[in-house]
């Protein structure tokens, strides 16, 4: 379901997701067998031709040079428009029930200063119809903009779990034990909420800008994220083209791990596809999320 669908709350939805009824008896019992999301992870590591999207940056930073497009800001168009275009992606688990999302949501954690010691912070997205790469991306180097002209949190999510942290440990137990609770039924205040990478359709961590490779992370039991991708180093490799020869092509390797319950292996394979569609076709980068890829899934 997009943002811009109107849907009216039901009994049973959350304030972020409607309820999910039409699930399997498979699904239905697995919530129960495996009712926590770190036991319920598939891992998934992938090469995916870049060089069609190299090309085509290339080229549009030449046109701006003052501004440079990155690879990692393609990857996050592409994720956002397969979250659309296959919505069994947005869902969640959560109280052993199924819910899909509102809207689709994008989050990273962003270093203040490549330094051993300097804090991190929460980087949160909506993506619009309208959005496209240009304007995503520009949204995303604002942002990371604003947070590294200080190197202590500012205010947002930040400032809240670092507000968290100054509590007394047997007195915060007892909060993070609420607060658990909540999330649970699905009633956690949107002030802790809002903003929190935890409860984004998808978490990427993007290794790759600190030349790092696309390893695996877990999933968290708090909150709603069933989705995480890290990100390596974009690098030259040797590769099998579809009529047989070989040839060197950029090569971007990521690493995705899902909670299995909500979908199965067939439908995240096609929405693996549509994002390496979009990398092969890198025109569909600059498209509105709101016009259809009009991938053929076949």
């Amino acid at each position: 379901m997009s943002e811009e669908t109107v849907y009216k709350r039901k009994r049973g939805d959350r304030y972020d997701g409607r309820w999910i009824k039409d699930v399997t008896g498979l699904t239905t019992i697995m919530m129960h067998i495996m009712p926590q999301r770190t036991e319920s992870e598939v891992f998934l590591q992938e090469k995916i031709d870049a060089t069609e999207v190299v090309r085509y940056l290339e080229a549009k930073n030449a046109s701006h040079p003052e501004y440079k497009t990155t690879i990692f800001h393609a990857l996050l168009i592409a994720v956002a428009r397969m979250l659309r275009e296959r919505p069994k992606m947005n869902r969640f688990i959560q109280g052993r029930r199924m819910y899909e999302r509102y809207e689709t949501s994008l989050s990273f954690l962003a270093k203040r200063r490549f330094t051993d010691g300097a804090e991190e912070a929460f980087m949160f997205f909506v993506p619009k119809a309208e959005d496209n790469l240009d304007s995503l991306s520009y949204e995303v180097a604002g942002k990371i903009h604003e947070t590294r002209k200080s190197e202590t949190a500012t205010g947002g999510m930040d400032s809240v779990v670092n507000g968290f942290a100054k509590i007394p440990r047997l007195l915060l137990m007892l909060v993070v034990r609420i607060i658990r609770w909540l999330d649970f039924w699905g009633v956690n205040p949107k002030a802790i909420t809002d903003g929190d990478s935890n409860y984004s359709s998808v978490l990427l961590s993007n290794l790759g800008s600190i030349r790092g490779p696309a390893v695996y992370h877990h999933l968290n039991n708090y909150g709603t994220n069933s989705i995480m991708i890290t990100v390596g180093t974009l690098h030259k490799e040797e590769m099998l083209m579809p009529d047989g020869h070989k040839e060197i092509r950029d090569v971007l390797e990521i690493g995705v791990t899902i909670d299995e319950r909500i979908g199965d292996g067939f439908y995240f394979v096609r929405s693996l596809k549509l994002v390496k569609h979009i990398f092969a076709h890198p025109e569909l980068l600059d498209q509105p999320l709101g016009i259809p890829s009009g991938f053929d899934y076949k």
